[in-house]
């Protein structure tokens, strides 16, 4: 375990089953679908790899950086598409891959954003989901582990862009970002 970890929350071999389950239900609800998985950069990087290698469907994939953080651990609360989708999501099933759903601001802002360019359907596959943080009424069609109030990091998760490399999610010590 890194020296900076105060526990290690979720194990790789957990994270492993999470993404296994997460495909199934994938496979069977896009079965015939023609969709596209947008991972939300930089934090779904690993999460994306793992789950897009585990889908048997045939699919697209494109990427968006929204950001509300900078670098600190609480969210600003004003989003900003930092990178837009390449591929055109008019009419398209957009399945959005996500690391953390938190505040739920800067997913809310990227599926009204793709609505708005005429996404056929909008639906969020996140790893973790922080609902006891939630601003607004959102929640994910895919969960892989509710998890308690703390600042996670590893699998993709970062503070101040460390700790993404970790391949497990561990509890960041508090004196690290205090």
């Amino acid at each position: 375990m890194h020296k900076d970890v105060e526990r290690v929350l979720i194990s790789q071999d957990k994270l492993e089953n999470i993404v296994k389950s997460l495909a199934k239900q994938i496979e069977k609800d896009y079965n015939g679908r023609d969709f596209i998985m947008v991972g939300l950069l930089k934090g779904s990087i690993v999460f994306m790899a793992e789950l897009m290698t585990k889908v048997n469907l045939d699919f697209r994939i494109d990427f968006m950086v929204a950001s509300s953080y900078g670098g600190g651990t609480e969210s600003s609360g004003k989003v900003k598409i930092i990178k837009d989708m390449e591929v055109d999501p008019r009419g398209r099933d957009i399945l959005i891959v996500e690391d953390i759903v938190d505040s739920g601001n800067t997913l809310n802002f990227v599926i009204n954003h793709l609505v708005s360019r005429g996404a056929k359907a909008v639906q969020v596959c996140t790893l973790c989901d922080k609902p006891s943080r939630r601003k607004v009424p959102l929640v994910p069609d895919y969960c892989g582990a509710e998890i308690p109030d703390e600042f996670i990091v590893g699998y993709g998760l970062d503070y101040d862009e460390k700790y993404r490399n970790l391949p497990y999610i561990g509890v960041l010590k508090r004196s690290v970002y205090e």
